[in-house]
């Protein structure tokens, strides 16, 4: 039954062959429906997003959670955290990447198309990985990085798995990470730079 369901899935690039699928599934061959910072839309190449540290990668998750409910205004709060697995992958690059620093034109909330220019660049000059500032934790100078190739991952599998709880309510957004019982939060002013999350509509029930 799994390799009938596999079948229907579009297809995996043959660097990627051999990956585990949560490694390898950016890269299927399927039509991205929107942009984002690195990968443009449409049938183009895939981009694996990932951070260097947990709460880095928390705070992303976090705003992503925060940006639905954004973009769905008659959607209630939901009455239960959202259960997220976390996990690590090593990867390395063949050819430097790029600085952690973007400049401001690089750092717009919404309009990703320079981002899109320099993973172009990026790309043709053979490099598989950028490494960033983060957007979503600028309080402790996060790291992200967008892996452009599968070739870049080390291992073919990832490891250390971790349960987080992201829950949203009126008042923000906080990630729990089960192993730790560490709670991260973050109030309404946290993404307010995002001017879709500074247009959120915040009352709303339950």
């Amino acid at each position: 039954m799994e390799d009938l369901v596999d079948a229907t899935n579009p297809s995996v690039p043959s660097e990627c062959q051999g990956l585990d699928d949560l490694l390898s599934r950016p890269f299927r061959s399927a039509p991205y429906p929107k942009g984002s910072r690195f990968r443009r839309a449409g049938f183009t190449p895939g981009v694996y997003y990932a951070a260097e540290q947990p709460r880095t990668a928390a705070a992303e998750m976090a705003f992503y959670r925060l940006l639905f409910f954004a973009e769905s205004p008659d959607t209630p709060w939901p009455a239960n955290p959202l259960h997220c697995t976390g996990f690590s992958a090593t990867v390395f690059s063949t050819a430097p990447s790029t600085s952690p620093s973007l400049p401001s034109v690089w750092r717009h909330p919404v309009n990703y198309e320079p981002c899109q220019a320099l993973a172009d660049a990026t790309r043709k000059a053979g490099a598989e990985i950028l490494r960033y500032e983060a957007m979503r934790d600028p309080e402790v100078g996060g790291l992200c990085v967008a892996v452009l190739s599968c070739a870049a991952f080390a291992e073919t599998r990832p490891r250390r798995f971790d349960t987080w709880r992201i829950g949203v309510s009126r008042t923000g957004v906080y990630a729990i990470r089960e192993s730790l019982g560490a709670k991260i939060e973050f109030n309404r002013d946290a993404f307010a730079s995002d001017p879709r999350v500074a247009a959120m509509q915040w009352e709303r029930f339950p």
